[in-house]
Parts: C-alpha cells; sequence; structure tokens
C-alpha cells in the first residue's frame, strides 16, 4: 500500500533494475516525499523507475489497470528475474490502508505475475489485518505451487 522510497532510492539512478510499484498516492499516504508518477529514474537510471499511485479508496479495477501498466513495463524491459514486495495492506479490512482488494483479488495477481514465467522471490512486507493476513498471501501464493 506505501510506496517503496527505501527501494527506490537504491537503484534510482541504475540502469540495471526496473522498480516498479503500485500504491497509495503520496498526496494521501505516507511517504509524501517520494512515489510520484513523475519520478522515472535519473542519470543512466532514466526511465527505470515506474511509480504507479493510486487514490484513496481504489478498487481492483483501478488496481489491475496499475498492475497491467507494471507488466507491460517488465515485458518491455526484458527483465530476467522478479523480486516482489507483496503488500497486502491494500486488502480491503485492512486499518492502514484505504485500497478495496479482497482476498480472490490476491489469488488474480498472483496469477497475472506468474504468468511472465520469470524466477520470482517474494518478500512478505506490509498487511495488518492480523486475521486475514495469512489466507491474504496463502492466496496470492496459490497460483505459484
Amino acid at each position: 500500500y506505501h510506496h517503496g522510497n527505501g527501494t527506490q532510492s537504491i537503484f534510482y539512478d541504475r540502469a540495471d533494475v526496473l522498480f516498479v510499484s503500485i500504491h497509495g498516492d503520496p498526496a494521501h499516504e505516507f511517504p509524501w516525499f517520494s512515489g510520484r508518477a513523475h519520478e522515472m529514474g535519473d542519470g543512466d537510471g532514466e526511465g527505470s523507475n515506474v511509480n504507479l499511485p493510486l487514490a484513496p479508496g481504489s478498487d481492483f479495477v483501478a488496481w489491475s489497470a496499475a498492475l497491467e501498466t507494471a507488466l507491460d513495463a517488465i515485458t518491455r524491459a526484458g527483465v530476467d528475474a522478479l523480486v516482489v514486495s507483496l503488500g497486502v495492506d491494500t486488502y480491503e479490512h485492512d486499518p492502514f490502508g484505504t485500497f478495496t482488494l479482497n482476498r480472490s483479488n490476491f489469488s488474480t495477481i498472483g496469477e497475472q505475475i506468474g504468468s511472465l514465467g520469470l524466477p520470482t522471490m517474494l518478500l512478505q512486507e506490509g498487511g495488518y489485518a492480523v486475521d486475514d493476513l495469512g489466507h491474504n498471501v496463502a492466496a496470492f501464493l496459490e497460483p505459484f505451487s
């Protein structure tokens, strides 16, 4: 749900890593200083940074459109592998996010990312709806098994 400002900072001036982030619009969500769409990299890294900020209350239709843009960027870049910072704080009942994704949406997202057929490492990050956290992560992972 929140922009990966630290990851962006590490790779911002590098052309050998494509960083793509779907997150809450920094005009409304922390971190307010990073994650705007116009931040596209610097120097050698120009064009290797893709921010897809979404409005508060965004639903799965909006999130899916952003994911399609992200997957297109990944395909065009011809990346060899993915590292996914999996934040399930996009869940409709998460106490710290405003997006409205449900459990079945996580399965669909996992399926779409998995369809790229790339070696993929998943890093569990956000998700604070404690009773639903494991179920949401499992739904995302299901298509990978």
